[in-house]
This record gives C-alpha cells, sequence and structure tokens, in this order.
C-alpha cells in the first residue's frame, strides 16, 4: 500500500464538522524576529478549501477545512476579524491557509490582492509572510504580491527536508527539493525573500537520524532561504502518524533533539536566522523530554528564536539528556522500535 493510499484511507474514516466560512481557522498573536530585533506578529489561518494537495503523513488541518469554497466577501470577513486581534504599533503578519495561500483555488487572485494592498496601507505592518506550496510560486503571481503590498514580502514554504527521499517516502509531500528552489529563485527575482519550514522527525526515522536530517537540511536550505523554522512533528488526529502513535509505533521527538538542532544549525550558518516554536511542548502528543525539564527547555528554544544567541542552551539539563544520549544512540539499531515513550 502506498503511503497515498494509507493517508486518503484514514481520511475517509474521519468525521468532518461544520466550519463556518466566514471566521479564520485560528488567530494569535506573539514575537518573531525582524532585523535581527524581536517585534509582535499576527499570525492567522484563512478557513479555504484547504490544501489541494492534502496527502501528507503527518498534517491534520484538511479538518478545519471549510465544505465549500468561501466566497470573496467571507474570506475578507475573516481578514476583518482577524486584523481586529492585533493592537500593536508595529507588527508582522504571518498568513497560512493550511495550503497555499498563492493558490487561486483557495484564494482567489482578487480577494489575495485586496488583502495585501489593504495590509500595504496599514502603517503598522512592517512585512507580509505567505506558506505556499512551491508549484505556485510564479513570476506572475510573486509580482502581483509584491506590487499590491508594497512593502516586505516573504514566501514561505513548507520543504520540511532536502533529502528528497525523506520527503517522499516518509512525509509524503509531492514536491522535489529541486522545486523548492526553483521557486526560491522565483521569488527572489520578485524581490521578495524566502522562508522555509523544515520537519524534525516525520514518522519512520529514528531520534538519530532525524536530528543529522534536520542539520544536513539547514545548511542546503540555507543557500536559498533567509530564515528557516524548524518544526518539531506532533500528533495531529486523523493522521497516519496518530494511527503509528495510538499502536505506540511513534514517538514526537525530543526536546533536546531541537537543542541539539539549532544549536549546530546555526553554528554551520550564523548569517541564517534560524527559529523553532515547540508547539504542543511537554504534552505525550508533543516534543517533549521527560516531564520535569520540558517547560524550561521549550522556553529557552523560543527565546533562542528571538535572539539567535546559542548561549542560552548552555545553562540547560536534566537527568533525561542522559537517557536521550542512549536513544539517539542506540535507536538506529532497534529497527523502527519506540525506545522511550
Amino acid at each position: 500500500m502506498s503511503l497515498t493510499t494509507a493517508v486518503r484511507d484514514i481520511r475517509s474514516r474521519q468525521k468532518i464538522k461544520f466550519n463556518p466560512p466566514d471566521r479564520p481557522t485560528a488567530v494569535w498573536t506573539g514575537k518573531d524576529i525582524l532585523d535581527g530585533k524581536p517585534i509582535a506578529a499576527l499570525t492567522v489561518i484563512f478557513r479555504t478549501t484547504g490544501c489541494r494537495w492534502n496527502n501528507c503523513t503527518m498534517c491534520g488541518y484538511v479538518y478545519d477545512s471549510s465544505r465549500r469554497a468561501p466566497s470573496h466577501d467571507e474570506l475578507m470577513k475573516q481578514f476583518e476579524h482577524a486584523l481586529l486581534r492585533c493592537r500593536d504599533e508595529e507588527f508582522i503578519v504571518k498568513i497560512f491557509t493550511s495550503g497555499s495561500f498563492l493558490d487561486d483555488g483557495e484564494i482567489p487572485t482578487a480577494t489575495r490582492i485586496e488583502m495585501l494592498s489593504r495590509l500595504g496601507a496599514d502603517a503598522r505592518v512592517k512585512k507580509v509572510i505567505a506558506e505556499t506550496r512551491p508549484e505556485y510560486v510564479t513570476q506572475e503571481k510573486v509580482s502581483e504580491c509584491t506590487a499590491a503590498l508594497g512593502k516586505r514580502f516573504e514566501v514561505a514554504v513548507g520543504l520540511e527536508t532536502s533529502n528528497d527521499m525523506i520527503r517522499k517516502d516518509t512525509i509524503n509531500k509531492g514536491f522535489s527539493f529541486a522545486d523548492f528552489v526553483n521557486a526560491s529563485k522565483i521569488a527572489e527575482q520578485e524581490n521578495a525573500t524566502v522562508k522555509a519550514y523544515l520537519l524534525l522527525k516525520p514518522p519512520f526515522l529514528s531520534e538519530g537520524v532525524a536530528i543529522s536530517d534536520i542539520i544536513r537540511s539547514i545548511t542546503d536550505a540555507a543557500q536559498y532561504a533567509g530564515t528557516i523554522s524548524v518544526n518539531l512533528c506532533n500528533v495531529q488526529k486523523g493522521t497516519l502518524v496518530d494511527e503509528m502513535f495510538e499502536r505506540g509505533d511513534y514517538r514526537p521527538p525530543w526536546l533536546w533533539s531541537a537543542v541539539e538542532v539549532l544549536k549546530r544549525g546555526k553554528e554551520a550558518n550564523s548569517g541564517t536566522v534560524i527559529m523553532s516554536d515547540p508547539v504542543a511542548a511537554g504534552s505525550s502528543r508533543g516534543p517533549h523530554n521527560c516531564g520535569k525539564c520540558d517547560k524550561d527547555v521549550a522556553e529557552a528554544i523560543r527565546i533562542f528564536s528571538l535572539t539567535q544567541d546559542t548561549m542560552i542552551f548552555e545553562g540547560l539539563n536534566c537527568d533525561c539528556r542522559e537517557i536521550w544520549e542512549k536513544v539517539v544512540e542506540l535507536e538506529r539499531f532497534a529497527f523502527g522500535a519506540v525506545m522511550v515513550k
């Protein structure tokens, strides 16, 4: 059975709830980094029909999508609802759709241009970051976006790894590293910057292999992306990773693994902004250590993301670090078995 067939079988067994088309999936405020300094960030996940690919092994965002394509007016209501959440004097805006902001099937051209034009006219907005798959990154679309916005625009791509075999055989992402490189070059030609999302520990990888893959991927992606965000895989309902987790065949990454990746990745690529937001840290379905040190390690990761100072990791320690070191050393001999929950 192929990964695509397995993912689609799991999708077919899920109950899809009604999601109002005039409200975004989620909106929140937080912190990001701009020109080496922390800045407020407004993150909005627009509710659209969802990702057209929709076959990734770890992604459950499809269940938050709209049953039908929202109209222009409904999408603009989502937009207006989101903007009400940020009252900072200046901030960046991070746009997600659980798919691709540059896909006309999710966000029509006229709607996309109106959103960006309004953000461009808002003096508080200093930069806009929009996530998309690379196949939707064309000169025409990026040019439309930069022209409508009139200020910094960043194309963010869920690359996950620079290793094509891992992306195909564990994540089932549906594009290649070459596709990412091509999209990055197009964005650069149209005066847009690039951000790459990497995924630490997709299914079927041991802890040690996952660490090595992301350290290598950071260096590979840094040639084309000025910012790299390391996402720590968590267990989302209705996914292949969820089914593996429930059988005891998958454990989310250790927070110590994230620390190792961020330290070594930054040391090797000092001019690249490298960050991570450990979503669901400390829970069994999210990245975690032993439970006692999870809060402190997760907070250190967040502070590093805003300061880019690896010294924040120097004082971290816990008895479980030795266990993690043994897991990294021995798990590759366990033939896929999870050694420590």
